[in-house]
């Protein structure tokens, strides 16, 4: 038996027979948590209250995983905290069970460096550029970042760019030039970030409802018994493939009106407060 055939076992001997919740809606197997604006308060932190109704879940056998456009390297301390079952970064490319990794994919070095040569002359020679790879985040800033997203960032001019990168982000919220930029290489595709104005550049299967179906195959989890919590653009397409997909409170309105349910937002542990209610509707109290 694989390693990952062992976790999928235990996973079902442990989940205890549950009941149906009300309205006859399945029961939930498995949540994915978009990170920040979602399952982090707006200091980044995740509260004591967060935490204790997380590990009650997995107690209960249901699984916790983290679905995020972050890249690992700035979500380490979370990973540590939290202690989630699955995490999907780069928003999809690399998705890991454990120590097991499920899906990886990202740019080539020459797919990466023709992004950052077309961002430097789409939008201009004084663009601010971030490139997320397997193992580091690297900034065309050193301190005059215009967001402190990750301090300890490496810093690189992206003029002859050695790494294939999983994610690429450009400072610009115009739209038609963030489509030219994506248009230089295959397959791209482009999201703009709601809080600040930034474009991401992913692979496009690099996606965080690819990264739920990939799961549900994997694990032989239908997507009804998958619960995703979101708050921005690149959270549509997951909280619409799952069985029950809950907007946070404070999300844009284009997630509120493709979700099942609104949470309280995340300053309020709107998480944590809406999986507390549902493991009571399932009776595990």
């Amino acid at each position: 038996m694989t390693e990952t055939e062992n976790t999928r076992r235990q996973h079902n001997q442990q989940a205890p027979s549950q009941p149906s919740a009300p309205h006859h809606e399945p029961p939930i197997s498995l949540v994915l948590l978009d990170l920040d604006g979602t399952l982090l308060r707006d200091d980044k932190t995740v509260s004591d209250y967060t935490l204790q109704v997380l590990n009650r879940c997995q107690q209960e056998g249901i699984l916790i995983g983290f679905c995020t456009s972050r890249g690992k390297t700035s979500i380490g301390h979370l990973i540590t905290r939290v202690k989630p079952d699955i995490v999907a970064t780069n928003g999809g490319a690399t998705i890991t069970l454990q120590d097991t990794v499920l899906h990886h994919q990202g740019f080539t070095v020459q797919e990466t460096q023709t992004l950052l040569d077309a961002a430097y002359r789409i939008i201009g020679p004084d663009c601010e550029i971030t490139v997320d790879t397997a193992d580091q985040l690297y900034w065309n800033r050193g301190d005059n970042k215009s967001v402190m997203y990750h301090p300890q960032a490496l810093e690189h001019d992206f003029r002859n760019f050695p790494h294939p990168a999983m994610k690429v982000c450009v400072q610009t919220d115009d739209k038609a030039l963030a489509a030219a930029i994506a248009h230089t290489v295959p397959h791209c595709h482009a999201l703009l970030f709601s809080d600040v104005p930034w474009h991401s550049f992913a692979p496009g299967s690099a996606t965080k409802e690819a990264a739920a179906q990939l799961l549900s195959q994997h694990l032989s989890i239908p997507l009804a018994e998958i619960i995703a919590f979101g708050d921005d653009f690149n959270d549509l397409g997951m909280i619409s493939t799952v069985g029950r997909g809950i907007a946070m409170g404070n999300a844009i309105p284009e997630i509120k009106a493709v979700a099942n349910d609104v949470a309280a937002t995340n300053n309020e542990d709107g998480v944590a407060q809406y999986l507390e209610k549902l493991l009571q509707s399932q009776g595990n109290k």
